[in-house]
């Protein structure tokens, strides 16, 4: 094979990487900013704080500064603001796949990075306008953010070679969860020391700067690459060459029949179901019931993600070597790699309700629940390309649509289910979510498949009467 370094393929991963970090960071820096946006009296009435575990003491309070806006939003009005970025990135998902198996993903990723970076530049002055333009600007943003994944799945059903898959697609989508890990603190710092507007426009401006290299450095294809060594070049596309489709019209019945497709789709809604439900009510988990703020530790609530960020590279590497060195099958190595980045969370989830006010527990065991989630990454996450490498950023945008639901409904559901704050509803939430990681798990280990499908390949409707 070729090697990796300084390679074409492991520079646009490299690349991606950076663009997937800014885009997490551009998505998760406003629930920070917002604790400061919001005047202190009104998010929360007083007192709602459940009395099952002793408060923390907690650190002297610096002076802060204090020059940026206050807002008064009650919760309901908060909801809203940080459930509108869903709304815009489900309506792009599958237009976002169809685009770019059109026009290719380069453009269609960059402008969408370049688009929410804008937006976030923005978002201060239309915090300023009223609530209503802050809502539609995160819906705007969502809608940049909905093209870029299946973009990203799109280049590299023709840059990956099959056996490297996993490899480079866990080093490019791994930048979402660095970039959740330092967002969340560093938003936290900005705010402390600076101001939150400067939040809004530090992770703009990196985003613009990213676009530009993006531009300069990247192209569609190895076909395409002004750079790439002939011996890469050949490499790639002798690897794929039995794999692609030259039809240009989309199979879109065999896609919506296909069971495989239906495997991944149900993996995926349950995975985000917990990853969602935690992402948003973590931090009112450890404030109501264990007493501890989670805002003055910020590092404490990045550590899941840090976790996973690990697990993902890691796992990515392995499941390549079982595949390439151990003549492990591609279905088995995707089916085990769920299982266990679905089971694994779903026990400690369950087990994180049930420790009482232990809190260095709790932060343990929801660190290991989100860590071993990072093996999914391997799994389903990428079974799209082996079903369909053609119709990859397709399929990427029918699972993501579906998979998208949970970041609008679960937190909703758990908020109602969680009026009283007792440790005996958030089980309730815990159970949920593990029950349903639990169903998508077994689903995807039945249904799975780790072949290229019939309809996927060209001259498919050729011979088959």
């Amino acid at each position: 094979s070729v090697p990796a370094c300084c390679s074409a393929r492991y520079n646009l991963a490299l690349l991606a990487f950076f663009g997937f970090f800014l885009l997490y960071a551009l998505r998760v820096n406003l629930s920070v900013a917002l604790v400061d946006m919001v005047e202190p009296n009104t998010s929360l009435p007083k007192n709602m704080t459940s009395n099952v575990c002793p408060e923390h003491s907690s650190a002297i309070n610096v002076p802060r500064n204090t020059t940026g806006e206050k807002y008064s939003w009650d919760a309901d009005t908060q909801g809203w603001i940080l459930g509108s970025f869903f709304y815009g990135y489900i309506i792009t998902q599958i237009p976002g796949g169809y685009l770019a198996s059109k026009i290719g993903g380069k453009l269609l990723l960059g402008f969408g990075i370049f688009g929410t970076s804008v937006f976030t530049l923005l978002t201060p002055l239309a915090a300023n306008l009223g609530v209503g333009y802050l809502i539609a600007v995160r819906a705007l943003e969502g809608l940049g953010e909905g093209v870029t994944f299946p973009a990203m799945h799109s280049m590299w059903s023709s840059w990956a070679p099959p056996l490297e898959r996993s490899k480079l697609l866990s080093i490019s989508y791994a930048g979402a969860q660095l970039g959740t890990v330092v967002s969340l603190p560093l938003s936290g710092l900005i705010c402390y020391y600076m101001n939150w507007v400067y939040v809004f426009y530090i992770f703009g401006a990196l985003g613009v700067l990213w676009f530009f290299f993006w531009i300069w450095l990247v192209s569609d294809t190895p076909e395409t690459h002004t750079t790439i060594s002939h011996a890469e070049r050949e490499y790639i596309l002798s690897s794929l060459k039995d794999q692609l489709s030259t039809q240009k019209s989309v199979p879109w019945r065999p896609i919506l029949e296909s069971l495989p497709l239906w495997a991944i789709v149900v993996a995926h809604f349950s995975y985000n179901w917990t990853f969602y439900t935690l992402l948003t009510l973590l931090p009112t988990y450890m404030k109501e019931i264990l007493r501890f703020d989670a805002e003055e530790n910020g590092f404490l609530s990045a550590l899941p993600y840090f976790g996973c960020w690990l697990c993902i590279i890691l796992s990515g590497q392995i499941a390549d070597y079982l595949r390439e060195k151990q003549n492990f099958s591609t279905v088995c190595v995707r089916k085990c790699f769920t299982l266990i980045g679905m089971i694994g969370p779903a026990v400690f989830l369950v087990a994180a309700g049930f420790i009482g006010c232990n809190y260095a527990l709790a932060v343990a065991f929801v660190t290991i629940s989100t860590t071993l989630g990072g093996f999914c990454t391997s799994g389903y996450s990428i079974n799209h390309l082996d079903i369909a490498p053609s119709y990859a950023g397709i399929l990427l945008g029918i699972t993501n649509s579906f998979a998208t639901i949970p970041g609008m409904v679960g937190p909703v559901i758990a908020k109602n289910l969680t009026h009283n704050n007792t440790v005996g509803e958030w089980q309730t939430v815990f159970y949920i979510a593990a029950s349903i990681n639990l169903f998508g798990a077994i689903f995807f280990a039945l249904f799975a498949s780790g072949e290229v499908q019939d309809w996927a390949v060209s001259g498919y409707h050729l011979h088959r009467n």
